[in-house]
């Protein structure tokens, strides 16, 4: 199909861009009679050439003609032209002017050769015409009254005489009237145009003025070649009450003998726009091609759109209906259907449209901007849509706001349709091909279909779907455009199941924009980390830190910990926000970190959703109380402002889960020693909390383990520790904190719990005060461990089941012996007996001081530099470990600033109540 650009062409006027004005397509019936104005319309053949001979306006001619020619059944004598404002009442006064002024000279014209065949005529009769034109008349010398006016006019200086001396004061009878006529040569024709206007302008003459319209009509009936044609508007804009009555009046008394004729046929508009706006429309081959592809699209998805247009005989065969769509189409070209057929089913009833030279100026403007640039930019446009209206050019939208009587749309136009950042165009962006600006043009079309005089003021889909639809294009595409326009658009609203408006009140989007664009930033930031906090709060199970400024702010215990950072802080990878929790997981202050393992980090992932989010829910809130305060003008629903607040705070919610999908923990195989898991696009549900969805996301990674068993334990025993069969216990709780196995929500828990049930069920056994043949001062194996023996400390093992069994079921050695005797000396009355015998007190004593000659004590005191405290553990105090009734204390003294003394007072007591030292060490 080709464009209709590059096969209709517009006049030259047209083309230039010098036909934007109504007033160029309007007639100056006084200009005509006096010989002035446009050649256009005082040439008669010119006129005859650039009219289209409607259906309508040929009955009028005919009617007349026949009246004129002396026939006077079913042609009275006085016709009245009742058309809205604009709507070609001037047009046909003048086209009567020039048939009966041209005589024959007009009867070889094809249009009037067609008039005088349909009536009946052979020739155009003679008469002598007479123009009242009411805007343009003023008493002068020789025409101080509008009937002296008319008499000149008819029968010169003796039409005048015949009226009479009294005709200068008041309004001739019928008598005089039909003088005049006799002396006119007894076949006349007079056009009256603008009454209401001459009786506004001319109050003291108004009544004379309906006493000579009155005795006119009745003066008419008694003649067989005269009549009399008078306009009067139908529409009411600007009209006094005055006005009204004279109106009123003025129609009472011409219909008494008189036939109202509708100037304006809906259905030939068309034809109309092409013989005033183009010189040529083109190939009959290229139009019907289009209208043929138009009509077979139309017919495939005739459920989907307007009945009224596809609404065919049922008994016609299908490829009947198709040749009868098919016409429809070819009548307009180059326009579509819809795009003339709406103006008249819903613009007419404007009391400021009018009808004929609104529209030509309107389409003048349309056509000659469209056709500009559509050759600019190669545009691929079969026919002129409703779609492709400039809204974005100033004259036109003036025009169309002028039109529909409502200027306070033109922000609205700017803000959804026109403007450069309108919400059509944003929508858009991404499109191209034949779905490219269908947003803006499915915005335009809601504005013509939604703006008319009609009661239900909406466009229904199938109507848009009709005006935009072409071959390549889908209904849904249509239905989606005109879905988001109202999801996104600040005007455009749904109007029942299927339709939208366009009007210049903002709907609640608009007031919620407006709303959002005002709040504080600090209201923003603290609503966002309340949101998080409140989400990340319920239902939570581990202990919790929200938004710590820095490492210092996060306790360094062996029990698993969720951290939340700001939602100002996003996750980029490798980026500073890693290096910072690396830092902070692996040190608090400038101390290192116990427990690095211990933290679970949780980070929001990059983008503004979140903000987005919650901006929108405390715009919600702030127009609901606004609503409830009674501040908000405007007819907004309450039930529906709940709604969208109720929906606003369940998406903020929502989105937390989904922005907090980053979990990051230490890992020291990982970049920076911190290993990041994403969680994935998460949504919040009523049995699922956010610390839960960490808990599983780390389960399923292996990450985390609530109690594993025994065989988990004998499968991650370190290679080091395997020939000892001992596993320090210290040692195995750092195990569930470094990453070397899986973490626990709280090792020391754990272990407390299930470490005795293992040694009682046999699985290990438990030593404590490591000796140096390999013994231990304790041994559990299957007996009950007490709580109290698991502590964390360097002689406290683990031990497999096959050593503990060995160590239990050993023979006693001497030093067991000589423990067990020195056990026994010293138990004291009422105590229970020991585990191996009971000696008598001559032994014991004996014992006792064998023991003490064989024994020596040493002490160590001093001073120990700060660069070799971390050998002490590695080479010093295993070496004092070889003798017996080792005690080791402490005394530390430092000195510290004032504002960091807090902190560390807290982390040693933290320190201590994890060591089990409470009661035996203080801080001073």
């Amino acid at each position: 199909m080709q464009s209709w650009y590059l096969v209709a062409i517009p006049r030259q006027e047209v083309r230039e861009g010098r036909s934007f004005n109504p007033d160029e397509f309007a007639i100056a019936l006084e200009q005509v009679a006096a010989g002035r104005g446009p050649l256009d319309y005082r040439d008669p053949e010119k006129f005859v050439a650039r009219t289209c001979f409607t259906r309508a306006l040929r009955e009028h001619l005919g009617m007349v003609l026949r009246r004129l020619s002396g026939q006077t059944e079913n042609c009275p004598p006085v016709l009245t032209l009742i058309t809205q404002f604009g709507g070609g009442k001037t047009h046909t006064l003048t086209a009567l002017f020039h048939l009966a002024k041209a005589g024959n000279e007009l009867k070889d014209q094809p249009d009037i050769r067609s008039v005088l065949a349909e009536h009946g005529l052979n020739r155009l009769p003679n008469a002598k015409v007479a123009v009242f034109v009411g805007n343009a008349w003023d008493p002068q010398p020789g025409r101080e009254t509008p009937w002296i006016d008319v008499a000149r006019q008819l029968a010169g200086d003796k039409g005048v005489e015949a009226l009479g001396q009294g005709a200068r004061s008041s309004p001739p009878g019928t008598e005089a009237l039909n003088r005049v006529f006799q002396l006119a040569g007894g076949s006349v024709l007079i056009l009256f145009d603008e009454v209401l206007n001459f009786m506004n302008r001319h109050r003291e003459m108004s009544a004379s003025l309906y006493a000579f319209i009155q005795n006119l009509t009745v003066a008419m009936t008694g003649t067989t070649h005269s009549a009399a044609v008078i306009s009067l508007p139908r529409s009411q804009v600007e009209m006094t009450d005055e006005d009204l009555d004279w109106q009123e009046k003025i129609t009472k008394v011409v219909r008494r003998v008189s036939k109202d004729l509708i100037v304006n046929d809906d259905a030939e508009i068309s034809e109309v726009l092409r013989k005033r706006l183009f010189d040529d429309i083109g190939p009959e081959k290229a139009r019907n091609a289009v209208a043929k592809a138009y009509a077979d699209w139309c017919f495939e998805r005739r459920d989907r759109l307007p009945h009224e247009w596809m609404n065919v005989d049922t008994s016609l065969t299908e490829s009947r209906a198709k040749d009868y769509l098919r016409q429809r189409f070819e009548v307009c070209y180059p326009f579509h259907p819809a795009t003339i057929s709406v103006f008249h089913r819903k613009w007419q009833t404007l009391r400021q449209f009018q009808q004929t030279r609104g529209a030509l100026a309107m389409f003048a403007q349309w056509i000659s901007w469209s056709f500009v640039e559509a050759h600019r930019y190669a545009r691929s446009e079969p026919l002129i849509t409703l779609g492709s209206a400039p809204l974005e050019v100033n004259g036109f939208r003036a025009s169309v706001l002028g039109s529909i009587g409502e200027p306070r749309l033109s922000a609205a136009i700017d803000t959804d349709i026109a403007g450069v950042q309108s919400h059509a165009r944003v929508l858009d962006a991404d499109f191209k091909g034949q779905l490219k600006d269908l947003h803006r043009r499915v915005a335009t079309a809601i504005l013509f279909e939604s703006s008319g005089g009609m009661t239900d003021k909406a466009a229904h889909l199938p109507e848009l779907r009709f005006a935009l639809g072409e071959p390549g294009l889908e209904t849904t595409s249509i239905d989606n455009a005109a879905i988001a326009l109202e999801s996104k658009g600040f005007y455009i609203r749904r109007r029942g199941t299927d339709g939208y408006s366009f009007g210049y009140e903002p709907t609640l989007k608009k007031v919620v924009s407006d709303r959002r664009a005002s709040l504080d930033e600090e209201e923003i930031r603290q609503s966002v980390r309340k949101v998080v906090q409140v989400e990340f709060e319920r239902g939570r199970s581990l202990p919790l830190l929200m938004f710590p400024e820095d490492g210092t702010a996060i306790m360094d215990t062996p029990r698993l910990t969720v951290v939340i950072l700001d939602p100002e802080q996003a996750w980029e990878g490798n980026g500073k926000l890693r290096e910072h929790v690396a830092q902070w997981t692996t040190h608090r202050g400038k101390s290192p970190r116990l427990y690095p393992g211990a933290i679970l980090w949780c980070v929001r992932k990059q983008g503004r959703d979140l903000k987005d989010k919650v901006e929108l829910m405390l715009a919600w809130q702030r127009v609901r109380r606004e609503l409830l305060d009674g501040t908000l003008a405007g007819d907004y629903s309450r039930t529906e402002v709940d709604a969208k607040v109720r929906d606003a705070e369940e998406a903020a919610r929502e989105e937390v889960w989904a922005a907090y999908r980053y979990v990051l923990l230490a890992d020291s195989r990982a970049d920076f020693g911190i290993k990041a898991i994403d969680l994935g696009a998460g949504h919040a549900t009523s049995g699922e909390t956010l610390q839960g969805r960490i808990i599983t996301a780390l389960k399923s990674a292996a990450l985390l383990n609530d109690a594993p068993g025994a065989g988990y334990l004998e499968r991650k025993w370190p290679v080091a520790f395997k020939d000892t069969g001992a596993w320090p216990l210290s040692s195995l709780r750092k195990a569930f904190l470094d990453g070397s196995m899986e973490r626990l929500i709280d090792p020391d828990a754990y272990l407390r719990n299930k470490l005795p049930e293992f040694v009682m069920r046999g699985d290990f056994g438990f030593g404590s005060g490591p000796q140096p043949n390999g013994g231990y001062s304790r041994v559990w194996f299957q007996q009950m461990l007490p709580p109290e023996e698991i502590t964390f400390d360097s002689e406290v093992f683990l031990l497999t089941s096959a050593v503990a069994k060995r160590l239990t079921s050993a023979p006693p050695t001497l030093a067991d012996s000589e423990r067990t005797e020195t056990a026994a000396v010293t138990q004291k009355a009422g105590e229970p007996e020991g585990l191996l015998f009971d000696g008598d007190k001559s032994d014991q004593t004996a014992a006792e001081a064998a023991a003490a000659s064989a024994t020596r004590t040493i002490r160590l005191s001093g001073a120990i530099p700060t660069e070799v405290w971390t050998r002490l553990g590695r080479s010093l105090i295993p070496k004092l470990k070889s003798g017996s009734s080792l005690r080791l204390g402490i005394d530390v003294e430092l000195t510290i600033q004032a504002d960091s003394a807090a902190a560390l007072r807290a982390d040693l007591k933290q320190i201590i109540s994890d060591l089990a030292l409470d009661g035996q060490l203080k801080i001073e």
